[in-house]
């Protein structure tokens, strides 16, 4: 018996005290399924123009080394980060990352330029959910894609909506995990408008274009998600918090709640109850903004713990397709990756390791001063051991070994590059 498994008994028994079944919730952290971004490898550069800027308010900071510039050396780099995080998880691929050798520009895109990824993540057990790609592109005309008055330039973002609607269900269909199809567009205006109802009219009318194809839920869900401002467009965002909540419960769409666009006061965490009574499925993107939407790793904070509770909390794990969104040059990639989303399984798994009913129980009950009192005990309680020991069994590298594969792969692989 390895030490590991010797604290985690005691842990087990710690947790059994307070009416908490370690085994089980073991069990249940392993049926949730993380989408890990592919754009942390490679800044977001993807493959249609890997040379061309970042438009659309898109930046990235940092020039470390070891950068990915081919789909394979991506899908590699994903494949080592995968080894070292605990269970099956999706992939989140943006429209730019195709694989092929054709000239494709994005309102031409279809299922067999995406090939040798379904290919790869067959072998890997992995899913696949996708974005559209409404930035870094010509067609991005003075800040404008699908609410751009120029007809021409919304009809080739719709098509491209259009098109990556049948890319995503081409991945559902066969890699039987329901593909997410997550829009976002960066319109807006860096100044003040004076008219703002318009756009809106001309995004809502763009929207209901691409989606008038009827598609099969079981392969492809359509998701859309706003955002407060970008660079470049602080003022004015056409797709709004407010716009897109009015799209998604009228057009049965999925609602992304993205951690880092809202007001810096404001938080995901007390918006998903909310959410939750008057849509179905929920859309989160899991981000660490600091200041702004900087889109930085995932660490353990506050913010992360209290989206983490409110999801097991309230039984909404069931309804909710978690993904992870953020892009930092100046570390490892694939440490980023790790970092990331172990920290978002360990929020999870701390918060399925709450003695749930019984606090709903004392709080029902009007016994706040138990209510306190518990909540702050469970922060004692042994966690850790428990995530240990699901990395153990597992098989994936337990406390900061992952970080000695990482390093190693850094010297033999990204070093070179």
């Amino acid at each position: 018996m390895t030490i590991i498994t010797e604290k985690y008994l005691l842990a087990k028994e710690k947790y059994q005290s307070i009416g908490v079944d370690t085994d089980k919730v073991l069990k249940a952290i392993d049926q949730v399924k993380i989408s890990m971004q592919c754009w942390q490898g490679d800044d977001i550069k993807g493959f249609l123009n890997p040379d061309g800027e970042l438009t659309g308010g898109i930046s990235v900071t940092g020039d470390y080394p070891g950068a990915a510039r081919t789909p394979d050396e991506l899908r590699q780099d994903l494949e080592k980060a995968y080894s070292l995080i605990p269970g099956k998880h999706k992939l989140n691929l943006h429209a730019i990352y195709l694989d092929t050798d054709e000239a494709v520009n994005l309102d031409e895109i279809e299922p067999r330029h995406y090939e040798k990824w379904v290919q790869w993540a067959k072998k890997l057990g992995l899913g696949i959910d996708f974005n559209p790609t409404f930035f870094s592109h010509p067609m991005l005309k003075d800040g404008f894609t699908l609410s751009s008055a120029d007809d021409s330039v919304r009809e080739f973002w719709i098509e491209h909506g259009k098109r990556t609607r049948r890319v995503a269900a081409y991945f559902g269909q066969e890699l039987g995990q329901t593909s997410i199809n997550n829009f976002w567009v960066p319109d807006g205006f860096k100044d003040n408008p004076i008219d703002r109802l318009a756009p809106r009219k001309r995004l809502m009318e763009s929207l209901d274009e691409i989606f008038s194809e009827k598609m099969n839920k079981a392969y492809t869900l359509d998701a859309i998600e706003s955002k407060l401002f970008g660079i470049g467009v602080e003022s004015y965002t056409v797709g709004s918090h407010e716009f897109y909540m009015g799209y998604g419960l009228t057009r049965d769409k999925v609602i992304c709640m993205d951690a880092g666009h809202y007001h810096p006061t404001e938080v995901v965490s007390n918006k998903l109850s909310s959410l939750s009574l008057f849509g179905n499925d929920i859309l989160l993107h899991v981000s660490r903004p600091v200041r702004w939407d900087s889109d930085h790793v995932v660490i353990m904070d506050d913010e992360l713990m209290e989206i983490a509770q409110e999801l097991v909390r309230n039984d909404l794990l069931e309804r909710t397709y978690i993904g992870l969104d953020f892009f930092d040059a100046t570390i490892n990639r694939v440490a980023a990756w790790v970092i990331g989303t172990r920290n978002t399984q360990k929020a999870l798994l701390k918060a399925m390791l709450e003695p749930i009913q019984e606090l709903k129980k004392i709080e029902l009950d009007g016994d706040y001063t138990t209510r306190l009192a518990f909540v702050e005990e469970l922060k004692d309680f042994p966690f850790a051991d428990v995530w240990n020991y699901y990395c153990q069994i597992k098989n994936v590298p337990v406390g900061m070994d992952w970080l000695k594969e990482v390093k190693q792969y850094e010297d033999e692989v990204l070093s070179k590059r």
